[in-house]
């Protein structure tokens, strides 16, 4: 599934109608009457339901939509905000037909009116304004978000809720607070933003019949979800053996902060990988054994219970992930940093890693085999100088800029994690929820990261699936033993055998 900006998603219905030759109404139609039959599977015919239109096609939508429901039985008022001089077009087109079916059309005269017809409405169905939004809200528009965002009601929205950006944020907006928005094709990649997200309420993708060609040039962000994660998961071979699923070595760890490294441990273990190795001070070690007997030890070299210095033969290892729970002496800096532009295979960083590499940022680019970073948003910001409300706002942007700028992998860890390739392409993880802010979900995904890119898939795959992976454990974890508040991290390493037991049959 592809995720679009406003200008990619007008080039598609542009390429299929001009370039296929696809008749505008008939896609019109086919968007409005796939969502009423499902506002029909989702509503009670006895409700009253409210279809706010604007011009152009969300306007056209919604004619369909009133149409159609009201052919199913239900009492459906239409509320037109705009002239009848602006309704033209396929638009115009669908607003006869509806007339024609016996419709009922209001015109916005005053600001009363709506607050009238919301009084008689049971749900409401957002059809007033598409993706072309730029800029604040004009009369009556924002009046009549801000009552429907004070009603209380049900609220639908046609392919995005009205006033909120289909792009990155680069200002404040006033949108429609959808509880079910009906995304048309392609989700647009403000419904992966967290300035935007919550507008949508649920979503969902409807198909309206586009060619599939004319995705073809817009590939470069994906959403990662159970479909792709299914088609794409490494099965263990029968014959397979302990170096076939990789050799690990997870480095990190200190006196003050020894379980971050026993959760990565763990975490790669229950993940698929063949052997790990965990290289960390030799006062930690006792206390990681006791928890992870599946893994062997190299006792590093340290000093106040923290790494400063150790001799690793790294071509005995088939990935490296580094950083957690190390702290940040100098001298443990200077060790990672000497390490990682080494190291002659891929090397994951995260925590503490992350904070030592940005004293010395070329050691990324100068690596010749991948580099792997997964910070969350402070620590990008960290890494970039860039201000956190800035990354929020524009994480795709970012993201792609760092990732291409250093030739590394970038996993932006968040609600909705983002993972990029060093060419730009982009994918978006649809597992997890909040139970995951808790210390230790990222020392989790470190490990299973670790596994994952020692299986035999690329690297972009192998680091979707695994956030996919992570994320899809804390759901069916909280789905059946814990609840958002009580998820630790050890849960999520208990849940992996839930998703693999689903998915390897």
């Amino acid at each position: 599934m592809h995720i679009v900006i406003a200008k990619e998603m007008y080039e598609i219905d542009r390429f299929a109608i001009e370039e296929v030759k696809m008749d505008g109404k008939l896609l019109m139609e086919n968007a409005g009457r796939a969502i009423a039959g499902r506002i029909a599977s989702m509503i009670d015919n006895s409700q009253v339901v409210l279809v706010l239109v604007g011009s152009g096609n969300n306007g056209g939508d919604g004619f369909v939509i009133a149409r159609t429901l009201l052919k199913y039985g239900y009492t459906v008022t239409v509320l037109q905000l705009v002239v009848d001089e602006k309704i033209t077009g396929d638009a115009g087109y669908h607003k006869q037909l509806f007339v024609r079916s016996g419709g009922r059309i209001d015109a916005l005269r005053s600001a009363d009116v709506i607050g009238e017809l919301l009084k008689q409405a049971d749900v409401i169905v957002d059809a007033m304004l598409g993706i072309g939004i730029k800029g604040p809200l004009r009369p009556p528009f924002d009046s009549v978000v801000k009552a429907i965002n004070t009603s209380n009601l049900y609220t639908i929205s046609v392919d995005i809720p009205s006033g909120v950006p289909a792009d990155e944020v680069s200002a404040a907006f006033i949108g429609t607070k959808a509880d079910y928005t009906f995304v048309l094709e392609a989700p647009k990649m403000s419904a992966f933003l967290q300035a935007t997200a919550a507008y949508y309420g649920k979503w969902e993708v409807v198909d309206i019949g586009l060619p599939i060609q004319a995705f073809d040039s817009y590939q470069k962000r994906q959403v990662w979800g159970q479909e792709e994660f299914l088609s794409t998961l490494p099965q263990r071979e029968q014959f397979s053996y302990k170096g076939s699923h990789g050799k690990g070595l997870v480095i990190g760890g200190s006196m003050r902060m020894p379980g971050s490294v026993a959760l990565t441990t763990m975490a790669a273990l229950r993940a698929g990988a063949g052997l790990i190795t965990v290289g960390t001070v030799a006062e930690t070690i006792p206390t990681i054994a006791s928890q992870c007997a599946e893994a062997m030890y190299l006792p590093l070299t340290g000093r106040n219970g923290e790494i400063i210095d150790g001799s690793i033969q790294t071509s005995a290892y088939d990935a490296i992930v580094i950083g957690m729970g190390m702290g940040r002496e100098k001298a443990t800096g200077q060790f990672v940093r000497k390490l990682v532009s080494e190291a002659q295979i891929p090397v994951i960083i995260d925590a503490d890693g992350i904070f030592h590499i940005k004293q010395e940022m070329q050691v990324l680019s100068n690596r010749k085999s991948a580099t792997v970073l997964t910070p969350h948003v402070g620590e990008m910001s960290l890494l970039t100088g860039i201000p956190v409300s800035d990354i929020l706002a524009k994480p795709f942007t970012i993201s792609k800029n760092f990732a291409s700028t250093y030739q590394v992998y970038l996993v932006l860890k968040g609600p909705f994690t983002i993972i990029t390739d060093p060419w730009g392409r982009q994918t978006v993880s649809t597992s997890g929820n909040p139970g995951l802010a808790k210390g230790g979900s990222g020392d989790v995904l470190s490990g299973i990261l670790l596994a994952m890119i020692m299986q035999d898939e690329s690297l972009s795959i192998a680091l979707s699936n695994g956030c996919y992976l992570h994320g899809d454990a804390a759901d069916r974890t909280v789905s059946t033993k814990h609840s958002e508040q009580d998820l630790v991290a050890t849960d999520v390493i208990e849940g992996l055998a839930s998703v693999f037991r689903t998915f390897h049959k």
